[in-house]
């Protein structure tokens, strides 16, 4: 099946003209756990839970095995054939994004190898979200990974702060990135946010002009925190936090796998079946910041083998 069946099996076109992944719902109907449920945490301690809440992310140390984030890691180089001990192999073009700031950050059009469902469906990664959910019943985001090469002549690019929802929505999404490369170099790209803001919105937007780009904030007068990871570290952020990627100003390769997880909609039929064939047809989410693989070289892989667990989370069993 290609690419233009999207349409007929309920592409999520509200991503058409905002950069958040297309493979889930903008927001939920839910609202993200606050605790009143009773159900208590799986995976975050008490500390972790009120530095998510004040914060608006927080980081679960080896939500996977250091060795399965190295296994994907060494494959990204060999999909994107680049030899990781030759940085004159690195610097090859790639596809560009309509959301410019993208560009040149590295992100690999890969989306359903094994070694990507084999993170998304590890135990402890589900149960991080289940803990910022309250439910179990929760999908996957069909996503991509990064590998992000040192700034140099020809391959500049600026680090940016931005949101993928308009947070004047009260967005109820979260996101999240997987290392899979020791990310503790301050000057290495990789994530960075400004939780002060997060906090402040409400009183900050009162000083800002009313036609201000509601994706783009004016980030006069704050710093933005550089978050340190480990490979297996799992960073989850609030989606109404201000994020973006930092200036790699090392000599070191960021690299990450993009997961986060929603509540499903198993009555949402067209965006069930859109989710069920990227993953047995290999085909790419489509929308502002996703421009797909123009190789089409998932194609040639064979289809990720499902946990029970996975079914679930893709959609293709039912909670």
């Amino acid at each position: 099946m290609e690419k233009t069946s999207q349409n007929s099996l309920g592409e999520n076109k509200a991503h058409k003209a905002i950069p958040g992944n297309p493979s889930v719902a903008t927001s939920s109907k839910f609202k993200l756990n606050d605790r009143s449920n009773g159900v208590p945490l799986r995976v975050l301690s008490e500390e972790d839970w009120k530095f998510w809440i004040y914060n608006g992310y927080i980081v679960i140390k080896n939500a996977v095995p250091k060795e399965q984030a190295k296994k994907l890691a060494d494959y990204l180089w060999k999909f994107e054939d680049k030899d990781q001990n030759d940085p004159e192999t690195w610097y090859k073009p790639t596809a560009s994004m309509k959301m410019a700031e993208l560009n040149n950050t590295g992100m690999v059009e890969i989306y359903n190898h094994q070694y990507l469902w084999d993170n998304r469906q590890f135990p402890k990664v589900y149960d991080a979200f289940a803990d910022i959910w309250g439910t179990e019943k929760l999908w996957v985001t069909i996503d991509r990974a990064n590998l992000n090469l040192p700034i140099r002549p020809g391959h500049e690019y600026k680090g940016f702060i931005h949101w993928d929802y308009d947070p004047e929505t009260k967005p109820q999404n979260v996101q999240g990135v997987l290392a899979l490369a020791d990310q503790t170099d301050e000057n290495m790209g990789g994530f960075q946010c400004i939780p002060e803001l997060f906090r402040t919105y409400d009183t900050w937007k009162l000083t800002q002009p009313e036609d201000r780009d509601r994706f783009k904030p004016d980030t006069t007068g704050f710093t933005p925190t550089k978050v340190k990871m480990e490979a297996g570290d799992l960073l989850i952020f609030n989606s109404s936090q201000p994020h973006g990627i930092r200036p790699n100003n090392s000599d070191k390769v960021r690299m990450a796998q993009y997961i986060s997880m929603m509540p499903a909609e198993e009555d949402n039929e067209g965006i069930k079946q859109w989710r069920i064939n990227s993953w047995k047809e290999k085909i790419t989410p489509e929308g502002y910041a996703f421009p797909g693989d123009p190789l089409q070289r998932e194609k040639t892989h064979e289809i990720a083998q499902l946990s029970d667990l996975g079914k679930k989370l893709l959609g293709l069993e039912k909670w």
